[in-house]
């Protein structure tokens, strides 16, 4: 089984009446550990009730060894804003602990040493200090893994583009596919040529394009698959892109065939929308897709 390492952010979605764990990385690795045992995390949160809980759940799950504490700044905070119809709108707080990710000998040696690919995004860039941790680890003899996740204006033509270099696979939304068209390829194309544009552009392996409840287009050279899954109920679709990601780098890895990959990346994102939150309670949920590695 290839060994996978997550960098990024972890936060905490705070609702009018909850707080729950959150951060696309977090939930992306808490997954592959639940589908195959292994997986690493480096992270940074405060010192703080709200960085002690992170903690705490991370070592109960094995992957709280690289998660550094930040005794100046606090654990991150997305502040959901509810509409009239209850979907969240976020106000992601700036100067957190996960954005002065720092670089040491021991993250250093676990990439050299026990890392396949790498899994990072675009958020955790928007500070100098974090986005100069992940570019330190870019260009090594292993696999990179993107999943450009844009949240509100942190990012820039500048870090995309960077990312989209570094990367041998992409996952993003249908959104971010048009944003990634206008800063970079600026030509006005369907999502097939302009996907096939951006692979062509940056050496891009696989490149995946979720669309919500429309599915999602996967393409490996000249193969394309489009697949659509409907889930049986759906209690909220927060963290759905994150388990679905977590399946997509596995398959990738393992040189799965794309057909059966976004099929399986598929039902698993839906099984995750019929619970509340990105983390499912129990670990039945892992029981059918554990027994495909």
């Amino acid at each position: 089984m290839k060994n996978i390492t997550s960098f990024g952010e972890i936060l905490f979605d705070v609702y009018p009446d909850k707080k729950l764990l959150g951060g696309a990385p977090f939930n992306f690795i808490y997954h592959v550990k639940k589908m195959t045992g292994s997986g690493n995390f480096i992270s940074r949160v405060g010192d703080d009730d709200l960085g002690k809980k992170i903690l705490s759940l991370a070592d109960s799950n094995e992957l709280g060894n690289y998660i550094q504490i930040d005794y100046e700044h606090l654990t991150g905070v997305a502040n959901a804003n509810l509409d009239k119809n209850k979907i969240p709108h976020w106000q992601i707080e700036l100067n957190r602990a996960y954005d002065f990710i720092e670089i040491n000998e021991q993250i250093n040696h676990m990439i050299e040493e026990k890392t396949d690919c790498l899994y990072f995004g675009t958020l955790v860039q928007r500070n100098e200090t974090s986005r100069k941790t992940i570019r330190s680890l870019f260009g090594k003899k292993i696999k990179y893994f993107c999943d450009l996740n844009i949240r509100q204006d942190f990012y820039s033509k500048e870090i995309i583009e960077s990312s989209l270099i570094a990367s041998n696979a992409v996952k993003l939304n249908i959104e971010e596919l048009d944003l990634v068209n206008v800063l970079l390829i600026k030509e006005k194309s369907g999502i097939e040529e302009t996907a096939k544009q951006i692979m062509k552009k940056y050496q891009i392996e696989l490149l995946c394009v979720t669309q919500g409840s429309d599915g999602s287009f996967l393409f490996k050279g000249k193969e394309v698959d489009h697949c659509k899954i409907n889930a049986d109920k759906i209690v909220d679709t927060v963290g759905a892109g994150d388990a679905y990601a977590a399946v997509l780098c596995l398959g990738y890895l393992n040189r799965w065939d794309i057909s059966r990959l976004n099929k399986l990346a598929s039902g698993f994102a839906a099984k995750i929308v019929s619970v509340p939150g990105a983390l499912p309670s129990d670990d039945l949920i892992y029981n059918e897709i554990k027994q495909s590695f």
